[in-house]
């Protein structure tokens, strides 16, 4: 059996004449949602597959639906005839312009078999000379279809061989996302061969040299990988390294440093991609008429010095490399000019024009060098991208994206990343080979500043790329209103690093009278196999943020801002003014000093995820005009109307069923001012304040999602123990399948005695399920704290039945939606990432907010 490779990204088109067979090869061989066809596209139009006049939108619709799938990366097969140059050329475009290769299976039957196929179809109304007509067309382009622009043709010349052929879809070269890591990153070395393994040596790598003591290989000392000539090798060392490219010209060793990347790429030991030094040394050695400049003529003296084997080595080697790799996952990409995101994993000219020399501006600078476009400052992919081709002083993460050219060659120093700890690593020049052609602190194109905000990342239609939960839209109404909130009430976006998710409810509970119940907080978790539960005492206070910093000094040296900090609201909004914020951050300091957080964390700051209390600190003014004045008004008038009525009964009057509701309502009234007034004491300054925190979000260069509740309560725990006065306990239960009546009596202990209830977590913290992520918290409230919620009288029948209809599917996405960016900005923040980059994620959540939800929950 003969078979056909196929690129797994790529655009199949399939040529033959009608009645050749291209549906049924079509079915036999894709998905039923990869194959596009003709006939079904006029179905679409105008209701008959065969109508000739729908032709033209036929394919209009066609070519729609392939660009759309192109777009998302998907395999597209074209199912329609294709032996007219100008339809094929139309599809060869295609794919040109979302830069994947264009594949051609031609169905070559002989003409009466295609005949006779199309007679025994009762809707191929059409005489033997369409078939020859078409089979014409075809002859006649067969040779021409590589100049077209096809990749690969595969040409069927019978019947037999189209029966006999299996379809095998292979992996585009430049895909190793099944290599994981970890990798050593080396920016552009240009013949520094010394400090390339000074700089293998810091990493850890051991070097294998030839018996005139030439540098050969270099293996991480962990590794115990035998040697293996492909570059996707199953099997990984303990480290491999990856080149961006430029390891040729200018520096006085290209011969050596081409030896030793040559030889570790042959054993496995690294993976490299071509720069634009290497690109045209290829064209030299072949050759071709270049200019030499930029270095090249000292590679080709050196190289003149070597055997001509080594040279068609060389040749060899610099022809085979792919120009950028997709690993781990897809979550790292490797290029020597970067790459922009729609980019990532294609295969074109224009790619690989992108990944030698990246994009220009058009203009020159003072030096004569053309501007190159920044195009990280507008990046927002999920791979983080590393790159070199543009020397620069010290390596800068710009959006998840870093260029390791440091101008070793320039005297600068050689430098590596080290993935996926995101550690740098540098050694320096040991003298300057090569003059610049401008001094390396020159900035080679227009930057943006790190800490300034531009009204524009927040305007309009958004797309934002989370770690957690893939790419999450923000409509341009939802960012006006998030605006509004923003610019009139927020603290200061430079201390605003975190916005707690929206917390959904637990499913309706069937239990008479009740609302919610713990029962449906494990049912929910069991269905998505979460079993080992926390459930955690809610607070009757106010959802609070706290960033601390560890001395005064901190808050203007990291975040630019004088302060201690910032304690705020899940909305952004301060807590209290500076003078008792900064009091209040001055005693939690002294807390978490004496816990020790700071030195155990090594970290100047920390960000606090916690409850203050009472809720009356924050709503006091929400409590007086709303709350007390509704039960006020409601002890004050329902008792006179009781009296009134029981007078009326006494007198003979039928007035009972009024009575008696009027008798429920006024009970329901002294229940709702009970409820409320719990949440209430009295508080002077920061007298009666107090805080719960319950999990530590952040730290310099750390978040802490992965840790378990069990951890983070533990934490919670010693600031208790540091500080009694100020900070409160949060009490826990940890519980599963087997403990769930453990965790229901808990919950019906707090709601009896006044409280508000509980939250149920996953007590691995941040869990993903087949569906994806799990809910971080299912929030279980109680029957008199919903009073609060829904009012006095929601426990009456006909209120409560409406209460029970309620649909938690859309709270329970923005939950997710808002927990996603939430550990992005959390991500980003440790990092020590740009401003405008932490607060992208933020100000989405407060956006999110804005998107209506069931007013029942």
């Amino acid at each position: 059996m003969d078979r056909i490779g196929i690129p797994a990204l790529s655009l199949v088109v399939l040529i033959g004449v009608s009645g050749s067979g291209k549906s049924t090869f079509a079915r036999k061989h894709f998905l039923g949602t990869e194959v596009i066809s003709s006939d079904f596209c006029r179905g679409l139009v105008s209701d008959d597959e065969n109508d000739q006049a729908a032709s033209k939108d036929a394919f209009e619709v066609l070519n729609f639906i392939a660009a759309k799938r192109l777009a998302a990366g998907r395999l597209t097969v074209i199912d329609a005839t294709s032996v007219q140059p100008e339809s094929r050329k139309q599809l060869v475009a295609l794919a040109r312009e979302y830069d994947v290769l264009p594949v051609a299976i031609v169905l070559d039957v002989p003409e009466r078999v295609a005949v006779e196929r199309n007679a025994l179809r009762p809707d191929r109304q059409f005489g033997p000379h369409v078939v020859q007509r078409q089979r014409q067309q075809l002859r006649r382009g067969l040779r021409n279809l590589k100049r077209e622009g096809f990749r690969s043709v595969h040409v069927l010349d019978s019947a037999e061989a189209i029966d006999a052929v299996s379809i095998e879809r292979t992996r585009l070269f430049n895909d190793l996302t099944d290599q994981t890591g970890p990798f050593d990153i080396i920016g552009d070395i240009h013949g520094c061969r010394a400090e390339l393994e000074q700089l293998l040596g810091q990493l850890g790598y051991a070097i294998t040299r030839d018996p005139d003591g030439r540098p050969i290989d270099a293996s991480h000392s962990g590794s115990t990988v035998a040697p293996e000539s492909r570059v996707d090798a199953a099997a990984s060392p303990s480290r491999r390294v990856v080149f961006v490219g430029d390891l040729v010209d200018r520096g006085p060793d290209t011969p050596g440093v081409l030896r030793l990347v040559m030889g570790m790429v042959a054993s496995g030991n690294a993976f490299c991609v071509p720069g634009n030094h290497e690109d045209k040394l290829l064209k030299a050695l072949r050759g071709k008429k270049v200019k030499l400049s930029h270095g090249l003529e000292e590679s080709l003296a050196q190289l003149a010095a070597e055997p001509e084997e080594f040279r068609a080595e060389v040749e060899r080697f610099i022809d085979g490399l792919i120009s950028h790799y997709v690993l781990d996952g897809g979550n790292l990409v490797v290029s020597h000019a970067g790459l922009v995101e729609r980019m990532h994993g294609r295969t074109s000219g224009r790619v690989r024009a992108f990944c030698l020399y990246g994009e220009t501006t058009g203009e020159t600078d003072e030096f004569g060098l053309p501007v190159r476009y920044p195009w990280a400052n507008d990046y927002r992919g999920r791979a983080m991208v590393v790159y070199g081709h543009t020397p620069t002083p010290v390596p800068e993460w710009i959006n998840n994206t870093i260029c390791l050219d440091t101008g070793c060659v320039f005297g600068g120093s050689l430098t590596a990343l080290r993935y996926p700890e995101r550690e740098l690593v540098s050694v320096e020049a040991f003298e300057q080979y090569y003059e610049p052609a401008k001094p390396l602190h020159v900035a080679t194109a227009p930057g943006r500043e790190p800490d300034v905000l531009d009204i524009t990342d927040v305007t309009g239609r958004r797309v934002i790329e989370t770690a957690t939960h893939g790419r999450l839209s923000i409509r341009a109404e939802q960012a006006g209103a998030a605006l509004e909130v923003m610019s009139r009430f927020a603290i200061d976006p430079r201390f605003l690093l975190y916005l707690p998710p929206t917390m959904s409810p637990v499913a309706t509970s069937p239990i008479p009278g009740v609302l919610e119940h713990p029962a449906q907080a494990f049912e929910a978790y069991r269905a998505e196999g979460v079993t080992e539960l926390v459930c955690e005492e809610k607070h009757m206070g106010s959802r609070a943020v706290v960033l601390l910093t560890r001395d005064d000094d901190v808050a203007e040296k990291r975040f630019g801002l004088a302060g201690r900090g910032a304690v705020h609201t899940r909305t952004g909004r301060s807590f209290f003014d500076t003078t008792v914020t900064n009091e209040l951050l001055l005693r939690l300091r002294a807390v978490v000093s004496e816990a020790g957080l700071f030195d155990e964390f090594d970290t100047s700051w920390l960000l606090l995820d916690a409850e203050l209390l009472p809720w009356s600190a924050k709503a006091i003014e929400l409590l007086k005009n709303q709350y007390a004045a509704v039960g006020a008004a409601a002890r004050t008038a329902l008792p006179a109307a009781t009296a009134g009525l029981e007078s009326a009964v006494a007198a003979g009057l039928d007035v009972g069923e009024l009575l008696a509701r009027t008798q429920r309502r006024t009970a329901n009234a002294e229940l709702f001012s009970a409820a409320y007034r719990r949440y209430c004491w009295p508080t002077e300054g920061l007298d009666g304040v107090r805080i719960a925190p319950f999990q530590v979000l952040a730290s310099e260069g750390s978040t802490y999602e992965d840790k378990p509740h069990a951890w983070h309560l533990a934490i919670a725990d010693r600031l208790v123990a540091a500080g009694p006065a100020l900070v409160t306990p949060t009490r826990r239960l940890y519980v599963d399948p087997e403990s769930w009546d453990a965790g229901i009596a808990w919950w019906e202990e707090l709601t009896g005695a006044g409280g508000e209830g509980m939250v149920v977590k996953p007590a691995a913290n941040l869990v993903r399920t087949q569906k994806g992520l799990a809910q971080p918290g299912l929030k279980v409230r109680g029957r008199e704290y919903l009073r609060i919620i829904y009012g006095p009288d929601y426990t009456e029948p006909a209120n409560f039945d409406r209460l029970r209809s309620r649909n938690l599917g859309h709270k329970r996405s923005m939950a997710l939606r808002e927990y996603a960016l939430g550990l992005e900005s959390l991500t980003r923040a440790a990092r020590g990432e740009p401003l405008w980059r932490i607060h992208e994620p933020v100000f989405a959540v407060l956006a999110l907010e804005s998107e209506p939800v069931d007013p029942r929950l």
